[in-house]
């Protein structure tokens, strides 16, 4: 399987993960290793199920430097996501509190904090709907286990094919996206901007006008 490489440098490689490969080990670090040579280091995740914009380093100095910027909330994520129904506001912020029961992987919305809770904070913005599914995009601001899906899933809008938390779009994969990352450059301070979109598949050609190349 051949990668889709949006750029790359000594330090960093950005890359599209496709959908169904795992984004830590034995997943896409050997993928990359096959292709581009050396080694790769995971430094963000994306689920499983998830396809879209990723970023890996490429040396150990440059893993320390970007997890750091990870975790400072340095790497803006930039989601899509077709959810059944329509949020009532066009764009809005959604904040709640998560626990990830990690025998189910599967995380909930609960009402207090406890041992093993954590915030978790988005906003989206509605760019299309028919009424019964809607394409939405997404910053994050936290990132949870699971935590796109279940914030819409606990408001009754869970993303399609999403069975895991409640979607009963049943027949199509997961309408989940990394559409977009923005960060400095580790080393030279670069402002680094990339993106891509989902596949030409069902639902986003429902909703995505994609150019002929």
């Amino acid at each position: 399987m051949e990668i889709n490489i949006l750029y790359k440098d000594k330090a960093l490689v950005l890359c599209v993960k496709p959908a169904g490969v795992l984004s830590e080990s034995p997943g896409m670090p050997e993928l990359l290793k096959q292709q581009l040579g050396g080694e790769i280091f995971p430094v963000h995740r994306l689920d499983r199920a998830v396809g879209g914009v990723m970023l890996y380093a490429r040396t150990k100095e440059a893993a320390g430097k970007l997890s750091g910027l990870v975790k400072d909330r340095g790497l803006k994520k930039k989601y899509l996501a077709v959810v059944q129904g329509c949020p009532d506001d066009s764009e809005g912020v959604f904040k709640d509190l998560l626990f990830k029961d990690s025998a189910k992987n599967k995380s909930y919305v609960v009402k207090r904090p406890r041992k093993g809770v954590k915030e978790a904070e988005l906003s989206y913005r509605v760019l299309k709907s028919d009424g019964d599914k809607s394409l939405v995009e997404i910053m994050l601001h936290t990132g949870r286990s699971h935590q796109i899906r279940v914030q819409f899933a606990s408001r009754k809008m869970p993303l399609l094919g999403d069975v895991k938390y409640g979607s009963t779009y049943k027949d199509c994969p997961l309408a989940l996206w990394s559409e977009a990352l923005g960060f400095s450059h580790p080393f030279s301070k670069k402002p680094m901007d990339f993106e891509a979109l989902p596949p030409k598949a069902y639902p986003w050609t429902e909703f995505l006008d994609y150019k002929e190349n």
